[in-house]
């Protein structure tokens, strides 16, 4: 299509961006400028009465039905699913060429960037669906297969740094979305990730390393460790050891979501955190009782001790309770809990302090500290109760009463 643009400076017609005199290609007859081109077969007729009154002309080809061509420029035609995976693969890998010329002047020039957003925006929507209608079975399938036929996490994960933050919340929940997407029986991205399982270790690492994308790395991985492979990969790694720290982060949202993970990694696959247990358990619960249940502030406190109160009392990990509940070290640990001023971290401690008082073959050391500090325990367990009235509460506190109450009685007659 041939563009005019034409305007009048003094005496001079302006033609296509330069100023130019009125010539054989541009003729003023009358009221009339007409402005032809020997390339194209276009006119444009401007009508002048004193000011701009009217625009007429032919802003195409003259083969007819222009107009229909027109209108149709702008009508939407959805692309397939794995063509706008396939593309937004291909774009990531352009934008990352090493080649400086190319990132400078190409990227920007291209706008690489803004169309993989856009990209990523219609993934998004292809999953979760719109305002307009509900996602298609058939397209997701299509998308899921074409985005782990080839390696398309990894890239999309290496360049969330430079998307926008939009861009970045929609690939968070496409990675998230994915998950749970079947093809067939089998769950494609479990199947990724286990020989892929680098892409852990560049989630679990990003979180200590950018804030502003450590959220979109923790949305990620809430959905990655439902795979028992990854689970069990993370516990058995150094990895597991970084979320201690990440449970402490000063940023309080990046610090729940780390948190969650560490609970999903303890309770979710039970036979996995099992053995796990079993395997580490002085190196865990060393770490565990250091760095959350001693040194942490009030919110790790809570969240530690009412975790290892829900592993403890798994049935699962049975083995791993009885050992916990016979040591004197970790008795002392809880009984500093039940001391703390707030309630919420006592009651929390309470629950796994039972533990040790009900365990039918209590070492020697542990009747020994019971008994001798029986008094404070009663006086404490006195004015101790969750705010909302509960039964079961109410009656395992009576049942601890009892128990050590009994104790001394034993320790007496002997």
């Amino acid at each position: 299509m041939h563009r005019a643009c034409v305007s009048k400076i003094g005496g001079a017609w302006r033609h296509g961006g330069s100023d130019v005199s009125p010539s054989s290609k541009h003729h003023r007859t009358g009221s009339h400028l007409r402005v032809s081109s020997t390339a194209y077969d276009d006119e444009v007729s401007i009508t002048f009465s004193g000011k701009l009154s009217t625009f007429s002309g032919n802003l195409g080809n003259n083969h007819g039905g222009g107009s229909n061509r027109m209108k149709g420029l702008f009508k939407h035609k959805p692309r397939p699913p794995g063509e706008i995976v396939r593309q937004t693969r291909d774009l990531i890998a352009l934008s990352e060429n090493n080649v400086e010329e190319i990132d400078t002047k190409h990227s920007k020039r291209l706008g690489i960037y803004p169309e993989i957003c856009r990209n990523i925006r219609e993934l998004k929507s292809i999953l979760y669906g719109n305002s307009e209608a509900e996602p298609v079975a058939e397209a997701c399938l299509s998308l899921t297969q074409e985005f782990f036929r080839e390696d398309t996490l990894r890239p999309l994960i290496k360049s969330l740094p430079k998307l926008d933050l939009e861009a970045r919340k929609d690939a968070t929940q496409i990675v998230a979305n994915l998950q749970k997407q079947q093809v067939g029986s089998r769950l494609v991205a479990s199947e990724y990730l286990e020989s892929n399982l680098d892409v852990i270790d560049t989630l679990v690492e990003g979180i200590g390393k950018d804030h502003q994308l450590a959220l979109h790395y923790t949305g990620m991985l809430k959905e990655c460790v439902r795979h028992q492979v990854v689970a069990k990969y993370i516990l058995e790694s150094k990895n597991l050891e970084r979320f201690f720290d990440y449970v402490q982060l000063p940023y309080f949202d990046v610090a729940t979501d780390a948190s969650k993970i560490f609970r999903e990694l303890l309770t979710r696959h039970k036979s996995t955190v099992s053995d796990y247990l079993s395997k580490n358990y002085d190196w865990f619960f060393a770490e565990y009782n250091t760095r959350l249940l001693e040194k942490g502030s009030y919110f790790t406190k809570r969240q530690a001790s009412k975790l290892l109160g829900d592993v403890l009392m798994d049935r699962s990990n049975s083995g791993v309770m009885v050992r916990y509940v016979s040591s004197l070290e970790h008795l002392r640990i809880m009984m500093n809990l039940l001391r703390e001023p707030t309630k919420n971290i006592q009651l929390e401690a309470f629950h796994i302090f039972k533990l040790f008082v009900a365990n039918e073959r209590k070492p020697e050391d542990i009747v020994a500290i019971l008994v001798a500090n029986r008094n404070k325990i009663l006086r404490l367990f006195a004015d101790l109760k969750p705010e909302k009235e509960d039964e079961g509460f109410e009656a395992d506190k009576l049942l601890v009463v009892s128990v050590i109450a009994s104790l001394s009685l034993k320790l007496t007659d002997q």
